[in-house]
């Protein structure tokens, strides 16, 4: 079969890494792949869109992102509408789809309808959009109106619903309550080869200590991934340990940073005004969109994971965490409690710096622990999340919604 991906920026996040597992999961079953995008910057983007794994082409990049530092949302839908017009106008008519694989933004899924051929739709919905809108004002409030309805209808009209937890299942019922769907819950995976090839003697990181005690968290620069958490935490830390044990610990804030996106810029500076304040300066490194060589390289170091956003969707980081055998201190709430066993692979917080304290604490103290979680956290992640068990799903779901028509 013939399957595009329609996805609106090819950057560096969950979602980003998401739709591109599943294109290569259905790229190893035999069918042909490839992405339509609105942006595709090839420095700050996964190895396989970079490499020529996937064939990516770019459309509607010139239309802006904003309007004066206004309507984002506005302008992300207005972008992906120009993509499924092309979708119909030129992409369908080039070559037959079977399959159009959408998500993000659903508001093109009832012009794709029009594509020749009549390929299925499918959407995967990682989380509400209208639930990651920042809250705002009355003329704000109005102007999501329009959009929250038409995101709600327009979901509606896919021939196929995913997403990615029980929790976000949960969360879509009480959002979308018109619609009598239940949606199919696809977990993200690991594609493990990809962690394998990068394994080295060589656990060295540059600017720390070859004898430190990291403690590592990866996650975007964005406010509500709660990092001061991990920092406040860390400090935290100090009053558990002793003098020379303090001493060997440091701390990793590693993630996606985009230059264009204003938040990332701000939050990074906020970060480092709050390891200033702490007195964490020479204790922290912060990196900014590591390579995924240089990650692995983090999470074969390190002695533990802090991941700290609360209500996560899913979260992919604890599974490649886990998958290297590092134990994983989460927030009690969201993907990561579908994915986190408490005190077996990890622990299961309170959102707060005692708690992620405390359990930091125990790790740090205990290497026989962190060996064990470990060990039980590769183990998981193999019999639940693997990419084999991901390819055969997600391809028994394409078989079977192109297939309800035949």
């Amino acid at each position: 079969m013939r399957v595009l991906f329609l996805h609106p920026d090819l950057g560096i996040g969950g979602a980003e890494r998401l739709v591109i597992d599943a294109a290569l999961a259905l790229k190893n079953c035999g069918h042909t792949v490839s992405f339509l995008t609105n942006h595709h910057d090839k420095t700050h983007c996964f190895e396989e869109t970079r490499n020529g794994t996937l064939e990516v082409k770019v459309v509607g990049d010139w239309i802006p992102r904003n309007i004066f530092g206004k309507f984002y949302a506005f302008c992300a839908y207005f972008r992906m509408v120009y993509a499924a017009f092309y979708v119909v106008l030129f992409q369908s008519k080039e070559e037959k789809l079977d399959l159009i694989f959408c998500d993000l933004i659903s508001l093109g899924i009832p012009l794709l309808k029009y594509a020749k051929h009549n390929p299925k739709i499918l959407f995967y919905c990682h989380f509400p959009d209208q639930l990651l809108t920042k809250q705002g004002g009355c003329m704000k409030s109005i102007y999501r109106i329009p959009l929250n309805y038409l995101e709600e209808k327009t979901t509606g009209a896919a021939d196929g619903v995913l997403v990615n937890s029980k929790f976000t299942s949960r969360i879509f019922s009480e959002t979308f309550k018109s619609l009598k769907i239940t949606p199919g819950v696809l977990y993200p995976s690991l594609v493990t080869k990809s962690f394998d090839q990068y394994k080295t003697n060589d656990n060295s990181v540059d600017g720390i200590a070859f004898n430190a005690v990291i403690l590592l968290s990866i996650n975007r620069y964005e406010r509500k991934k709660n990092l001061p958490l991990a920092l406040k935490a860390f400090k935290l830390l100090e009053r558990n340990l002793t003098k020379q044990e303090w001493d060997k610990a440091h701390l990793v804030l590693a993630g996606g940073y985009d230059s264009r996106n204003l938040e990332n810029i701000e939050h990074f500076n906020e970060l480092i005004a709050i390891c200033e304040n702490l007195g964490l300066k020479d204790k922290v490194t912060m990196l900014r969109s590591p390579s995924d060589e240089i990650k692995i390289q983090l999470l074969n170091r390190c002695r533990m994971l802090l991941y700290t956003p609360t209500n996560e969707h899913f979260g992919i980081v604890p599974l490649e965490a886990m998958y290297l055998q590092v134990p994983v201190i989460a927030v009690n709430s969201g993907g990561p409690k579908e994915t986190v066993v408490h005190e077996q692979t990890g622990f299961l917080c309170e959102s707060t710096p005692e708690d992620f304290a405390n359990a930091a604490t125990l790790i740090f103290k205990d290497m026989k622990l962190a060996e064990k979680m470990g060990v039980m956290g590769r183990t998981r992640v193999k019999q639940r999340f693997s990419f084999e068990a991901f390819t055969e799903k997600l391809n028994q779901i394409v078989r079977n919604l192109i297939n309800e028509t035949q």
